[in-house]
C-alpha cells in the first residue's frame, strides 16, 4: 500500500516509465513462445479465448500501472495550453517535434492518475493503433479469402520459387496480408504430396509476408507511416536496390535448399506429384475490384490530410469504414461454395486480433520509453545509418514495426539535416534520406525474425498448421530467420548502410 501511495504522489511529473514495467509485454512474448512447447498448456494454447483470456489479463496490468502513473499525451501549438487545463495534466517536459512536422510547440502532458488515464491509453493503443490495424488485416484476409486459385502444378524447386517470386513482386501493390492470403493456399496445395514442406513456408512468410511489400506505402504499414508524414508516395521505389537484394539472394537460397530438400523426397510421393497435374485457374476475381478498393481507402481517407487535389477532410473512421463495406460487398458478390472450396475461416485473423489486442496495450510501455531515448541517443552519437537500421530492425522483430518506425523516423528528424542526401518531406520539413531508407530496411526486413513481427506472420503459421504442416515453435521460427536472414542483414549493412 505505502509504495502504491508513492506511487501515485510522484509519477504524475516523472519521466519515461520505469523498466520494471516491461515485463507485461514480455510476458505475452514467452506466452506465445513457451505456452505451446509444454505438455499441460498445448490444447488449452489452441484456443484463441484462452490467448484473448492471457492477452487482456497482461493488458490489464498495464492498464492499472497507467491508472496509478499518469499517461503522456503530446499536444501541438496553440493547442497545449489548453488541452492542459481540460485534461488536469501536468506539463512534464516540451519536446520539439524537430522537421518532421515543422512544429516547435509540441509539449507533452500527462494526464492524472486514475480512470481518465486509463481511458487516454485505451484511445492511443485501442482505436488509434490496434482498430485500424486489425481493419487493414480483416479487410485484406476475407477479401483474399474469396480469391480462390486452382489447380495444381508440379511441386519442383522452380514452381515453388516462381510461386513466391510473385508474391515477393505482389506484396508491394496489395499489401503483404493480401499476397500472402492469396497465395499461401495455393502454395500448399501445390506441395500437398510433399513430405518437406517447413522451410517453403517460412521462405514464404520472409518475402511474401515481409520484404516483398517494400516498394509503395501500401506494402507495410511501417512504410504507410512515413507517408502520413510527409514522405512522398513514390519515394519508397528508392528502396528498389535492397528490395532487389534481399529478394534475389532468398529466392536462390530457396532453390537450393528445396532441389536438396526435393531429392529427400520418397519415390511414390514425387510420382503421385506428377500425376495430379491440373491448371492453374483463378475464380472469385470481383474481388480484386474490392482489393483496390481498400488500397485506395488507404492511400486516400486520411482523416490528417486533405484528399488529394481537393481540401476536403475524410472525418473519422470513413477509411476503415470504407473498408469494411469493401468487406461486405466481397461476402455479398462471392459464392459461399469458393470460400468453402478455400477452407476459408477466421481462426488464423482471430488468433491475431486476441493476441495483438494485448500486444498493443502492453508495448505502450516499451515504445514511451524508446519515444524518450530517442534525443538522447541522437546525443551520445546515435548518427550512422547502420545503427538505425539495426535499432529499427531489432525492435521491429518484437514490437509492431509500425510505431518502432515512428520512434526512429522522429529521431532522425531531430538530427542535423546533413549537406547532401537532405529528403524534403512534403510539410516542408527535412532529414537524411540515408537514415530514412535506413530505418525503412530495419522495419520492413526485420520484422521477418519472428512470429509477431508482422500481423501476416501469425496468419500464414496458422493456416499451414490447419494444413497439417508441423510449424516451428516461436524460438524455433527465431533459429531460422537468425541462420537465414542473419547474415544477409550483415552483407546488406555492409553494402547499404556503412555510412
Amino acid at each position: 500500500m505505502l509504495s502504491l501511495l508513492a506511487l501515485q504522489s510522484g509519477i504524475a511529473s516523472a519521466g519515461p516509465p520505469s523498466l520494471f514495467w516491461v515485463w507485461p509485454f514480455l510476458a505475452i512474448l514467452l506466452s506465445i513462445a513457451i505456452f505451446p512447447l509444454l505438455h499441460r498448456t498445448h490444447e488449452w494454447w489452441e484456443r484463441n479465448r484462452n490467448k484473448l483470456l492471457v492477452s487482456l489479463i497482461l493488458a490489464a496490468a498495464t492498464l492499472c500501472y497507467y491508472a496509478c502513473r499518469g499517461y503522456g499525451v503530446e499536444v501541438h501549438g496553440e493547442e497545449a495550453e489548453p488541452a492542459a487545463a481540460v485534461q488536469g495534466a501536468a506539463p512534464v517536459e516540451h519536446i520539439s517535434s524537430g522537421p518532421a512536422h515543422g512544429d516547435a510547440h509540441a509539449q507533452k502532458h500527462y494526464s492524472r492518475p486514475g480512470s481518465q488515464t486509463v481511458l487516454a491509453v485505451l484511445e492511443h493503443a485501442v482505436l488509434k493503433e490496434y482498430v485500424p490495424f486489425m481493419v487493414l488485416l480483416f479487410s485484406l484476409f476475407v477479401i483474399a479469402g474469396g480469391i480462390v486459385v486452382r489447380g495444381d502444378i508440379r511441386a519442383t524447386p522452380l514452381a515453388n520459387m516462381t510461386i513466391i517470386g510473385i508474391g515477393g513482386l505482389l506484396a508491394s501493390f496489395i499489401g503483404t496480408t493480401g499476397a500472402s492470403m492469396l497465395l499461401i493456399r495455393l502454395l500448399l496445395k501445390t506441395n500437398a504430396e510433399r513430405k518437406h514442406v517447413v522451410h517453403t513456408v517460412i521462405f514464404f512468410i520472409f518475402i511474401v509476408s515481409n520484404i516483398g511489400g517494400t516498394l509503395l506505402p501500401i506494402g507495410d504499414p511501417p512504410l504507410f507511416l512515413g507517408y502520413l508524414r510527409g514522405v512522398e508516395f513514390f519515394w519508397t521505389l528508392t528502396l528498389w536496390k535492397q528490395w532487389a537484394f534481399m529478394l534475389v539472394i532468398l529466392l536462390a537460397v530457396y532453390y537450393a535448399w528445396d532441389t536438396w530438400a526435393f531429392k529427400r523426397e520418397k519415390p511414390a510421393d514425387v510420382l503421385f506429384d506428377r500425376v495430379h497435374i491440373q491448371p492453374i485457374r483463378v475464380a472469385g476475381l470481383i474481388n480484386f475490384l474490392w482489393l483496390l478498393g481498400v488500397v485506395v481507402a488507404v492511400a486516400t481517407l486520411d482523416p490528417a490530410k486533405p484528399f488529394p487535389g481537393t481540401d476536403w477532410h475524410a472525418k473519422e473512421y470513413m477509411r476503415e469504414s470504407v473498408q469494411l463495406a469493401m468487406v461486405v460487398l466481397s461476402l455479398l458478390t462471392t459464392r459461399k461454395v469458393l470460400r468453402v472450396e478455400n477452407k476459408f475461416n477466421y481462426i488464423a485473423i482471430g488468433e491475431v486480433a486476441c493476441l495483438f489486442i494485448g500486444i498493443f496495450i502492453t508495448m505502450q510501455v516499451p515504445i514511451e520509453i524508446l519515444h524518450a531515448a530517442g534525443p538522447k541517443m541522437a546525443a551520445s552519437g546515435f548518427t550512422h545509418p547502420g545503427q538505425f537500421f539495426w535499432a529499427a530492425g531489432v525492435l521491429s522483430s518484437f514490437l509492431d514495426n509500425a510505431p518502432t518506425y515512428v520512434v526512429f523516423f522522429e529521431t532522425a528528424g531531430s538530427l542535423p539535416v546533413p549537406e547532401t542526401g537532405v529528403l524534403t518531406l512534403l510539410g516542408g520539413g527535412q532529414l537524411s534520406a540515408a537514415l530514412l531508407t535506413a530505418i525503412s530496411c530495419g522495419a520492413v526486413f526485420m520484422g521477418a525474425n519472428s512470429y509477431i513481427g508482422n500481423g501476416p506472420n501469425f496468419m500464414v503459421k496458422t493456416i499451414a498448421e490447419q494444413s497439417g504442416i508441423k510449424m516451428p515453435s516461436f524460438f524455433g521460427y527465431m533459429f531460422f530467420s537468425l541462420l537465414i536472414l542473419g547474415p544477409l542483414f550483415v552483407i546488406l549493412t555492409l553494402v547499404f548502410f556503412r555510412g
